[in-house]
């Protein structure tokens, strides 16, 4: 049967797929299920970080949204700089989830930790700090203006220790929400 001059199995596919299309990202595609995804590895400095972007329903993901995405994307060395400030400021806190992570660290690694330092500055808290890997960050982008965290930032001391990881949670102003654990 013809509707709208489409077959009905073509119309069906046509709203299965439908696509989100932005300067930066290019074109969006959505599945069946409405969600979106992008993905992409930015090489800045000696690292290569993986981006994301997510979001369950294409439809809550607005265009301000993913120009602040964007934003995001092209600052991640400003990003790196602001997340690691933020875990500086929580080594005032000893029961804070950085100082934590940093004491599981020297705990596992003992004095082998030392070789994943890149400039040994004789704090051994501050060190770990600057050698943590920046490996990920994952935009959600339905999250744009909400109280959760629209971007994720991950951490790790060691590339293949999955598990042991810190993330900075960023508003969707770019501010630190939150550094917490991945526990």
């Amino acid at each position: 049967m013809r509707r709208n001059g489409l077959p009905a199995e073509a119309r069906c596919w046509f709203h299965w797929f439908m696509a989100i299309e932005h300067d930066f990202f290019g074109l969006l595609e959505s599945g069946p299920d409405g969600s979106i995804f992008w993905s992409e590895t930015i090489e800045f400095g000696d690292q290569s970080v993986t981006v994301d972007l997510t979001a369950p329903d294409q439809e809550n993901v607005s265009p301000a949204a993913l120009d602040v995405a964007a934003g995001l994307v092209s600052s991640l060395e400003s990003l790196d700089i602001l997340a690691r400030d933020a875990m500086v400021y929580e080594l005032d806190d000893r029961t804070s989830e950085v100082t934590e992570y940093i004491l599981q660290q020297q705990a596992t690694l003992g004095e082998e930790i030392s070789d994943f330092f890149v400039d040994a500055s004789g704090d051994a808290h501050i060190d770990v700090i600057k050698a943590l890997q920046f490996m990920s960050m994952t935009i959600l982008a339905d999250e744009h203006g909400g109280n959760d965290p629209f971007a994720v930032l991950e951490y790790a001391l060691d590339a293949d220790a999955t598990d042991d990881v810190l993330l900075v949670n960023l508003d969707s102003e770019g501010s630190v929400q939150s550094v917490t654990s991945a526990d």
